[in-house]
């Protein structure tokens, strides 16, 4: 395996007319094949530079969240089971877009987790894949342009970063006031 991903990335490397394209689909199988999304856009920005890598990394992101959209539907036991997942991490709550975009930031959090997320609070095609496209980029263009450092980063440091994405989603959450039942009924005979 190792000796055919080293021919891949050489072949990449060489400046093939074809390497966009590998790597495109590189991001559409890196789920079958269990690679995070932050590992592939990595190596978008050290094969084809920053400003390319996150264009690239940004369509094939794009285009596996569609396919997600089409598959999702096919599979309800999977989808049951990343709505547990969902519920179990944050509760009944919907997600908006921009706490989307800041999870995607947090290596740890299902990529498609949050896919299912957007789905479940945009209920149309084309707003379903605008919002993806939107909240692909911080990921995209944070993990392949300083992708690279982030393995030289000192765990305070990488603590603060974490602590300050955590800090970023809740200031992002959108305000509820929620009245009890018995509060909002209660009578006004005292």
């Amino acid at each position: 395996m190792d000796d055919k991903l080293t021919f891949l990335m050489s072949y990449v490397q060489s400046g093939s007319v074809f390497a966009p394209l590998i790597f495109i689909t590189f991001h559409l199988l890196r789920q079958f094949l269990f690679i995070p999304v932050i590992v592939v856009c990595i190596s978008g920005g050290i094969l084809f530079g920053a400003a390319f890598g996150t264009i690239y990394s940004l369509i094939g992101l794009t285009l596996a969240n569609m396919i997600f959209y089409f598959v999702i539907g096919k599979f309800p036991k999977m989808q049951e089971k990343l709505f547990r997942l969902k519920n179990k991490l944050f509760g009944n709550r919907k997600l908006n877009s921009r706490q989307i975009a800041v999870l995607r930031l947090i290596p740890f959090i299902h990529y498609y987790l949050l896919s299912l997320c957007l789905l479940e609070s945009n209920k149309g095609l084309k707003n379903y894949f605008y919002l993806t496209f939107l909240t692909n980029i911080p990921v995209a263009f944070v993990y392949t342009v300083f992708g690279h450092y982030i393995a030289d980063f000192s765990p305070t440091l990488i603590i603060i970063i974490l602590l300050s994405l955590t800090l970023l989603l809740y200031l992002l959450r959108e305000k509820q006031t929620v009245v009890p039942w018995k509060e909002f009924f209660q009578s006004h005979d005292k």
